[in-house]
């Protein structure tokens, strides 16, 4: 499409106006529209309503209207925590073969419009691809991100069956940036569901902020200079919101600095200038991606679809330490541009993740903490509030079809489906409590974890078992294993039983 985004937005707000006109819009419809939002390698403090100084007001508002979870829980990583959440399966069960489900497949049974733009990394052959595993619509990455201006090589961008964009053939067209595609195609085709008058399912997959981070020079500028006070007192700062919030209790000291990260103050005037730009990008990565946020959500009040609309905001993982303890650019280009390759490292990863330890790929809370924003105004009416129950990814496709008023099948084309592993979190949204999860678990890269109530197992690749009191140590500081060693004993059991059951075994060496 030859076109500006704001000729973009104008054509298909133009659009929905005549079909309002004709009193068609999909607040009159009885089941709820699903708007589920998950951005890539965010960190647990990044956005303002979780203790972050980034200016990320449509998420804020988001929060004050809705329901913010202190205790929710992705995969640790892209693609493991995005199989778990189509399908309701942990994610060594949840590879898109035809023993499983999507979301997408689930309601459409329920007569749901389906919708899925960004970011897809679960299956990049043609079998795998939104159009095929349930999505009436899709503008997508198979292969996931890497990417903000331009495809780069074995990446393209794909509307249903056809290859719209990629290197060496058309390219998108000037001023495209993939934050506010996505953004604009899942508006696009909510207008269409509009038209059908049907209730709508949007999977908004943003592939921001992953590396390599890049934006429009405009938009770094404006956080120029503010990261210079560095990643020491950035910590500190964001943690001493949350306290004040009640994100976290006064009770969970800061993390200290990674061992590898060097202090701020160690830093030459040319090293804190290269590291306030490389912070100053992901600012505005972020800042983005919350300005195309906040475009769905006005074109959703605009059509009248705002009241009976269940969004949901989340992160895949913890933030990223890819790309050198202090970040790196791995390429030449001009920093934050398509010719760059940015990463911001451990150092910043560090802040992210305030006020947890360690990052994506690791299952110690910073790597699988996550916030998670649930906005429902024709449920959940006491806005701004915050809840501990613990929840996970796997939780959602339970929750969609929930309030979708959708039945999981038990067969998919004569086979059998395993049974779903999650609680819907539609109680909480109700009624503020639900009856939780018995143990929620991980695997991920020879890193294991259960968590039980109050109490944490977690093993580091090359470790040995580690045991937390999460209601009195969320920061994981003080490891009670020698302590406790039957509680040790007995949660790892119930580990090696869980990975048994869900095909995580035999590939993983047994932790000691």
């Amino acid at each position: 499409m030859n076109c500006t985004r704001r000729d973009f937005l104008k054509w298909i707000a133009t659009g929905a106006a005549i079909l309002s006109l004709g009193g068609g819009t999909l607040a009159e419809a009885a089941k709820p529209n699903i708007v589920l939002i998950m951005v890539d390698d965010m960190g647990f403090s990044d956005i303002g309503c979780y203790g972050g100084e980034i200016p990320t007001p449509h998420i804020d508002a988001l929060a004050a209207g809705g329901l913010r979870f202190t205790h929710f829980y992705n995969a640790a990583r892209c693609s493991p925590t995005r199989a778990a959440l189509l399908t309701g399966l942990y994610n060594h069960r949840g590879y898109l073969n035809d023993h499983c489900v999507t979301i997408a497949e689930v309601l459409q049974t329920a007569g749901y419009f389906t919708i899925q733009t960004g970011k897809w990394h679960v299956g990049d052959k043609l079998p795998q691809w939104p159009a095929q595993r349930g999505f009436d619509r899709s503008y997508t990455v198979p292969q996931g991100g890497g990417f903000y201006f331009k495809p780069i090589p074995d990446r393209f961008i794909v509307e249903g069956d056809t290859i719209l964009y990629r290197e060496g053939g058309a390219e998108p067209p000037p001023g495209w940036y993939s934050t506010d595609a996505f953004a604009d195609y899942g508006i696009k085709y909510i207008g269409e569901a509009l038209t059908e008058k049907k209730p709508f399912f949007l999977y908004l997959a943003f592939n921001a902020p992953h590396w390599p981070l890049q934006a429009p020079p405009e938009d770094i500028a404006k956080f120029r200079g503010q990261y210079r006070k560095g990643w020491d007192r950035l910590r500190e700062e964001r943690h001493a919101r949350q306290i004040e919030m009640g994100i976290v209790d006064k009770k969970w000291p800061l993390t200290p600095r990674d061992a590898q990260v060097k202090a701020w103050d160690a830093l030459s005037e040319a090293e804190k200038n290269e590291q306030d730009e490389r912070m100053a990008i992901y600012a505005a990565v972020v800042n983005r991606m919350d300005r195309a946020v906040g475009h769905v959500v006005d074109y959703l009040k605009q059509q009248g679809a705002y009241e009976n609309t269940l969004i949901l905001f989340l992160s895949d993982n913890g933030g990223c330490n890819e790309g050198g303890v202090h970040g790196s650019n791995a390429k030449p280009g001009v920093p934050g541009t398509h010719e760059s390759q940015v990463f911001y490292g451990s150092s910043w990863a560090n802040a992210s993740n305030t006020p947890f330890r360690l990052y994506k790929k690791w299952v110690h809370e910073g790597g699988i903490a996550t916030p998670l924003i649930a906005h429902w105004p024709a449920v959940i009416q006491d806005g701004g509030k915050l809840t501990g129950e613990v929840g996970h990814v796997i939780d959602l496709m339970a929750t969609c079809a929930d309030v979708g008023g959708a039945e999981y099948p038990k067969t998919l084309k004569g086979k059998e489906i395993p049974p779903l592993e999650r609680l819907s979190l539609a109680p909480i949204f109700r009624a503020g409590k639900r009856e939780g999860h018995d143990a929620i678990f991980w695997a991920h890269a020879g890193n294991y974890a259960l968590r039980s109530g109050k109490w944490k197992l977690v093993f580091k690749a090359g470790g040995q078992w580690e045991l937390y009191d999460i209601e009195a140590d969320r920061t994981e500081l003080h490891d009670l294993a020698a302590q406790f060693p039957d509680k040790v004993k007995a949660l790892a059991a119930k580990w090696e039983a869980w990975a048994e059951r869900t095909e995580v075994k035999p590939y993983p060496a047994k932790p000691r």
